[in-house]
């Protein structure tokens, strides 16, 4: 029988081919270590302590409105806002403007800040929102005493309200608005 003479194990092909998927996923954790440790994720804010009061603020605020049982009717057409607001609380006075904040929940660059004058019973203004999609609107006074926060899905049929439940059932059916 005729033996090949073998030649050391480096000179073969198969050890290197069998090592290099050992090797690929060794430089691969190294790069993921670096990775982890160079950037930041974003997800942990420095100040969680004072995001946190203002969290308790903010749900304040949403119960404020709830006591004075404020609602509001929400109208969107092509490029305008309108909305009419009611409480059921007698000492409620109608702010001069409102501040409003419509907001996309995964498109944020599609939000809009806006601040609405009242002329009449109605604030309005214009907005520039796409024809179809979901929407959470906030609506609050100048000084941030109360707010209100709700859902509207384009297009929109009429009116949408937003508000307290309670408040909701003593509103009467809204009257015709036109723009």
């Amino acid at each position: 029988m005729h033996t090949a003479d073998a030649g050391p194990w480096y000179r073969e092909r198969w050890p290197w081919i069998l090592a290099a998927g050992p090797f690929i996923v060794v430089i691969a954790a190294f790069y993921t270590a670096w990775l982890a440790v160079k950037t930041n994720d974003g997800l942990v804010t420095d100040d969680y302590y004072r995001k946190g009061l203002s969290a308790n603020q903010t749900i304040a605020r949403s119960e404020q409105a709830t006591k004075m049982g404020l609602v509001a009717g929400v109208r969107i057409s092509s490029d305008h806002l309108s909305v009419r607001m009611q409480a059921s609380d007698r000492n409620f006075v109608m702010p001069p403007t409102l501040a409003l904040t419509i907001s996309h929940p995964t498109r944020a660059g599609l939000d809009q800040s806006r601040v609405l004058v009242r002329n009449g019973d109605l604030y309005s203004g214009e907005v520039r929102l796409p024809a179809a999609g979901h929407w959470l609107v906030m609506l609050e006074d100048e000084r941030k005493t109360w707010r209100l926060l709700g859902n509207v899905i384009l297009p929109a049929n009429g009116e949408t309200l937003i508000g307290s439940p309670s408040a909701q059932e003593k509103v009467p059916a809204p009257a015709d608005i036109r723009n």
